[in-house]
C-alpha cells in the first residue's frame, strides 16, 4: 500500500513540477518576444528563438532600420540554415521569406515555414509566381527577407553576382533594401548542423537602399558589396 501512494504522489509531484517549468518557459518566452506576429503562440515562438540566439548563438545584432510601417526587403548574405533565425532574433517586425521550394516542401518543416507565411520559389519552373507572391505581400505592408546570393556560400567562396530580382521587386513595390551581413556562424556551409554547433553569431546592418529603377547598377553595387563582404576573390 505504502509502494502505492509513494508512486502517486511521485507522479503528481512530477505534474507539477512540469507545470511550473512550462508556466516558467511561457513567461520568459513571452518577456523575451520582439516583434508582434498577431498570435500569442508564434509570440511565444519568437521569443523562444530570442532566447536560442541570444543564448545559445550569441547573437550580437546592429540595430535594423526597419520603418515603423509599409513594406521592406531585408537582403543578407546566406551562411546557414541558421540565418533566418538570427534575422528573425534581430527584427522588430515579424519576417517572411523566400524560401526555395525543395526547403519549403521538407516534411519536419512544413508547417512552420507555412505558420510564418514564407513564399516558396521554383527556381527550376516559374520563379515569377513566388515574385507576384512577394509582391502582393510588400503592396500588404509586410516585411520580406531574401537572399540574393542564390544558395548557401561559405564565407571563403569567390564573391558572386546577386540575382537582380530583388533590385525588380523594390522598385516594383517602392519599399527599401535593407543590406545585411552575417558572420560568426562557426557551422557554416551547413543547413542542419549550423543549428546546434554554438556560434557566435553577427549581423551587421546599413542603412536602407532606395532604387530608381527595375535595374539599378548603383544599387545593385552597393548591395553586392555589402552583401559579399569577406568572401575570397579568386
Amino acid at each position: 500500500m505504502f509502494d502505492q501512494y509513494a508512486t502517486w504522489i511521485g507522479a503528481l509531484i512530477a505534474v507539477i513540477a512540469t507545470a511550473w517549468l512550462a508556466r516558467w518557459a511561457i513567461r520568459h518566452c513571452d518577456r523575451a518576444n520582439g516583434a508582434d506576429w498577431g498570435n500569442k503562440w508564434l509570440n511565444r515562438l519568437d521569443g523562444l528563438n530570442r532566447i536560442f540566439c541570444r543564448r545559445f548563438h550569441r547573437l550580437q545584432a546592429d540595430t535594423i532600420q526597419l520603418p515603423a510601417n509599409g513594406g521592406a526587403l531585408l537582403a543578407a548574405n546566406h551562411v546557414s540554415g541558421l540565418d533566418p533565425l538570427l534575422m528573425i532574433a534581430a527584427c522588430s517586425r515579424p519576417l517572411r521569406f523566400m524560401i526555395a521550394t525543395e526547403e519549403y516542401h521538407r516534411w519536419w518543416l512544413k508547417w512552420l515555414v507555412r505558420t510564418i507565411g514564407c513564399i516558396p520559389v521554383d527556381r527550376t519552373g516559374k520563379p515569377e509566381k513566388a515574385f507576384q507572391a512577394a509582391l502582393r505581400a510588400l503592396d500588404a505592408d509586410e516585411v520580406i527577407g531574401v537572399f540574393p546570393q542564390g544558395r548557401i556560400r561559405h564565407p571563403g567562396e569567390a564573391p558572386v553576382a546577386l540575382k537582380r530580382g530583388v533590385v525588380a521587386l523594390a522598385h516594383l513595390a517602392e519599399v527599401p533594401i535593407v543590406p545585411l551581413h552575417i558572420s560568426g556562424i562557426r557551422g557554416a556551409g551547413h543547413i542542419i548542423i549550423a543549428l546546434f554547433l554554438r556560434s557566435t553569431a553577427r549581423i551587421e546592418a546599413t542603412h536602407a537602399v532606395y532604387v530608381t529603377d527595375t535595374k539599378d547598377e548603383a544599387a545593385m553595387l552597393e548591395l553586392s558589396e555589402f552583401v559579399n563582404r569577406g568572401a575570397v576573390n579568386a
